[in-house]
């Protein structure tokens, strides 16, 4: 299947596995990008030297495409900048933070920049900094999130009506249907965050895929959007987090009960009491853990017979 999205990465699918803190190491970028996707690492949760090993062992594992997820607000930003760039890194998706930064010395660099937004107003601001693409990302999607909430549904044909440059459909996207339904609104491809969380490559602690994929419709909600907007799994740290909402607790009150490290010790050590447990409203739909490119061949499965249903009803 070829898209403007295919031809940009030079890949074999429309499939962009999201580079989620925690989850996303170089087994599941590997993983997606040997199946026919583009794999990405997420360096959010990556100090300098991890982010090293990881791009290395990422070449090492796969000859085919794959990049990097940079969160702009990274407390050592410019050291991971460094190391994308003496990596030879080729792809980076950025999010959290203005495009307009960074995009330049990437581009100076042959690098394709692709950047994570949640309105069509920060979509043309992608644009007009020379971002190749942009992900468009729904409010079902999970981890940290935009304000507005603004469904997939709604922020998908938004966005490629505003914009010139392909648009990357995320936020709710787990299966082939939804992806038919996402290249329908005229995306160029999809990336899969939670779905992805549970396959056997995430870098997940396995208590927490089991906890994604026994998560029911309604169990999780977007909240902290006074520091900054997650959705999570609503377990023993959310309902503390709801309890001080409902005492008046001020900002600095949220920011100290979320304190440091609680999406690692949820999502990566496993602890599903006191840990923050990000993941998308996709988990309810979500029955099994998978290998990566199990999942990838089954949307495209799925995907193509979707499309192949439609077109024949206007038969």
């Amino acid at each position: 299947m070829q898209t403007p999205v295919t031809a940009l990465f030079g890949i074999q699918y429309p499939i962009i596995q999201a580079g989620m803190i925690w989850c996303s190491g170089w087994e599941l970028a590997s993983a997606v990008s040997n199946a026919g996707g583009l794999g990405l690492l997420g360096s959010g949760s990556m100090y300098p030297d991890v982010l090293r090993e990881q791009i290395r062992k990422t070449k090492a594992a796969t000859d085919k495409p794959f990049g990097v997820n940079l969160p702009l607000l990274y407390p050592q930003i410019q050291d991971h900048i460094n190391i994308l760039l003496e990596e030879g890194v080729r792809i980076v998706f950025s999010s959290a933070g203005n495009p307009k930064t960074y995009t330049s010395i990437f581009k100076e660099h042959g690098i394709k920049v692709v950047h994570v937004v949640s309105s069509s107003k920060f979509a043309l601001k992608a644009q007009e900094a020379g971002c190749d693409a942009v992900v468009a990302e729904g409010f079902e999607a999970g981890g940290h999130n935009g304000r507005e909430e603004t469904t997939t549904l709604c922020l998908v044909p938004a966005v490629v009506d505003a914009v010139r440059v392909p648009v990357i459909a995320a936020g709710g996207i787990h299966d082939g249907r939804s992806m038919a339904a996402a290249l329908a609104l005229g995306a160029a491809a999809v990336q899969v965050g939670s779905r992805f969380v549970a396959s056997h490559e995430a870098s997940a602690h396995i208590a927490f895929k089991n906890t994604v994929i026994q998560t029911s419709e309604g169990e999780t909600q977007l909240t902290l959007k006074e520091l900054t907007p997650v959705r999570l799994v609503k377990n023993e740290f959310y309902n503390r987090v709801q309890a001080a909402y409902a005492a008046g607790a001020s900002l600095a009150e949220l920011s100290e009960l979320l304190g440091r490290g609680r999406a690692k010790k949820g999502m990566f050590e496993g602890d599903l009491v006191e840990g923050e447990l990000e993941i998308g409203q996709a988990s309810a739909m979500i029955k099994e853990i998978l290998p990566a490119s199990a999942i990838v061949q089954e949307m495209m499965r799925e995907c193509r017979a979707t499309i192949s249903r439609l077109s024949s009803m206007g038969e």
